[in-house]
């Protein structure tokens, strides 16, 4: 029996590739985003989050800076994470320096100084994930000792008892899932959105 010829493998090669790709790099992620779009309308557009105003401000799932134009962060608003990536969704990723890496050590003794100073407060007060960035830099949760260290600043710069500004941290603030699992974390975002909203 005589094999194939060359040409004719080629060819049904090629339509197979070409409905394939029309098949799975066009029809099925138009349907999965038509039927997120019915079932969950907010995630599949990108978890967006809104002032009353209807401006959007930023993403539920993506942490961002609070600075000045000059990368200097607001004493008004409680602080991210760093980031490795300056909160740039388009370049996340972490630094890639490891444990040994005397690179990664100075960069988070500068952060600790740094932060203990915009806090007021003693360097050994300063949690971890007030000097280091997560695995992506765009982790939009802090720690709720980093919120604790930040409220008496927040408070000084708006004028406003502290317990006040604890409330609002208490509101912002999604405990671990199921009770046990995972960490508790405050929502920076939606804290400082908070802060402008109640307390202006």
């Amino acid at each position: 029996m005589p094999s194939p010829r060359p040409g004719r493998q080629l060819v049904a090669a090629v339509r197979a590739l070409l409905v394939a790709t029309v098949v799975l790099g066009v029809g099925y992620p138009l349907a999965m985003t038509g039927i997120a779009q019915v079932i969950a309308p907010s995630a599949a557009d990108g978890s967006l989050v809104s002032t009353a105003d209807g401006t959007v401000v930023g993403s539920s799932l993506l942490g961002q800076g609070f600075v000045d134009a000059d990368g200097a962060p607001l004493p008004q608003y409680f602080q991210s994470r760093p980031s490795a990536s300056d909160w740039d969704g388009r370049a996340s990723g972490g630094s890639n320096l490891g444990p040994n890496s005397a690179e990664l050590a100075d960069t988070v003794a500068q952060r600790r100084t740094a932060v203990a100073a915009f806090n007021g407060v003693p360097e050994a007060d300063v949690p971890a994930d007030a000097v280091t960035a997560s695995a992506s830099g765009l982790d939009p949760g802090i720690s709720p000792a980093y919120a604790a260290i930040q409220v008496a600043r927040v408070s000084r710069e708006r004028g406003v008892p502290e317990a006040e500004v604890q409330q609002l941290v208490a509101a912002a603030t999604t405990g671990r899932d199921l009770g046990f699992i995972g960490a508790p974390y405050v929502d920076v975002l939606e804290l400082n959105l908070a802060l402008d909203r109640e307390l202006g």
